[in-house]
């Protein structure tokens, strides 16, 4: 999630908890700890631009390392800010860790793939019930937790608490009747997938991305939930199959040891641009769900030395009309491409 979000909710558990005189103190801990996990971007390299893909999201977000990212933060802020506000080292590593906590758990609800069971396992756990970015779950978690610390109710946290967990299982609802709109659609057109994952769309539980694989390609559409069943027909791509779509790279190379890489962080939902020979793309994410526009790739040089690491590049240029086109979708409103109903859904 967004920083802002990170640190709303971190700020809220600490202060569920809290006394009254103590709501601004734990919220000002639970908030600068809720966000300190994601310090772990600064782990990069100018050599190695896959560095952070492996890095973020690692270590610092594991359930195993919240104890210790919470005893970090509080041997900082506690002389800053609790020391001050009269509390005890033991009270601020309580608030600290509490806001810790959250940060790891938040970000497994997102999309992007979080390493919870750090050392022990590399799964990236993505459960798919919220954007990275949504206001309708920021807002009031930020509005109260506010609110809480001004008049000192942490029943106002609490309540903060109970929204944010509600907003939550709102979405693993909503993903769950995506999915099942997107096994419809594939069913209807005669495809067995491998596997099939929604995904919500840029700012909203409303409009997902289904992202299903079959025995050959990748096929993309929008759904919407609802109030009614909405589809959104998209495109397909064929799976990166490198000896098809890479013939000269050098399965010793160290090009060839990024792409396996950069399938492992993309949960391996990887495809060869079509537009740009070399460049490799991450096919579950663009801004409009029912388009193969990815928003970061990974360029391969052939002829390169056998040590040379591939680029990295992030895809972020809007095109006109797609902000006009996923309000439409959100209304439930037809695209110049088609749109249809899928009933009973």
């Amino acid at each position: 999630m967004d920083p802002l979000t990170q640190g709303a909710l971190g700020a809220a558990l600490p202060q569920a908890t809290a006394s009254r005189r103590q709501v601004l103190t734990a919220g000002l801990l639970g908030f600068l700890s809720g966000m300190a996990p994601d310090l772990d971007v600064l782990i990069r390299s100018a050599e190695d631009p896959l560095l952070f893909l492996e890095y973020h999201r690692q270590f610092t977000h594991a359930l195993v390392f919240i104890p210790v990212g919470g005893l970090l933060c509080a041997l900082l802020l506690h002389r800053l800010i609790g020391r001050r506000a009269g509390l005890g080292f033991w009270r601020s590593y309580l608030f600290c860790t509490l806001g810790y906590a959250t940060h790891g758990l938040l970000d497994a609800c997102t999309t992007y793939g979080t390493l919870l069971l750090w050392p022990f396992s590399d799964q990236r756990f993505a459960w798919n019930t919220i954007s990275i970015i949504d206001p309708l779950f920021t807002l009031p978690v930020l509005a109260l937790i506010i609110v809480a610390a001004v008049r000192q109710r942490p029943a106002l946290a609490r309540a903060a608490v109970i929204w944010g967990l509600a907003y939550l299982a709102l979405g693993a609802w909503q993903r769950d009747r995506a999915e099942a709109l997107g096994e419809a659609l594939a069913a209807e057109r005669g495809h067995a997938p491998v596997r099939l994952e929604a995904k919500p769309s840029f700012a909203n539980i409303l409009v997902w991305k289904v992202v299903y694989e079959t025995a050959t390609d990748f096929h993309v559409d929008a759904v919407r939930t609802w109030p009614s069943a909405k589809v959104y027909p998209g495109s397909s791509i064929p799976r990166l199959d490198a000896a098809r779509d890479l013939p000269w790279l050098d399965p010793a190379s160290q090009q060839a040891r990024d792409v396996a890489r950069f399938a492992w962080f993309s949960n391996d939902y990887v495809a060869s641009d079509p537009l740009i020979p070399g460049r490799v793309i991450d096919v579950r994410y663009s801004l409009l769900p029912n388009e193969i526009d990815s928003l970061w790739s990974i360029q391969l040089t052939p002829g390169a030395a056998p040590e040379q690491h591939v680029s990295y590049a992030m895809h972020r240029n809007r095109r006109e009309g797609q902000i006009e086109a996923l309000w439409r979708m959100l209304l439930g409103q037809p695209l110049s491409g088609g749109e249809y109903r899928v009933g009973g859904l």
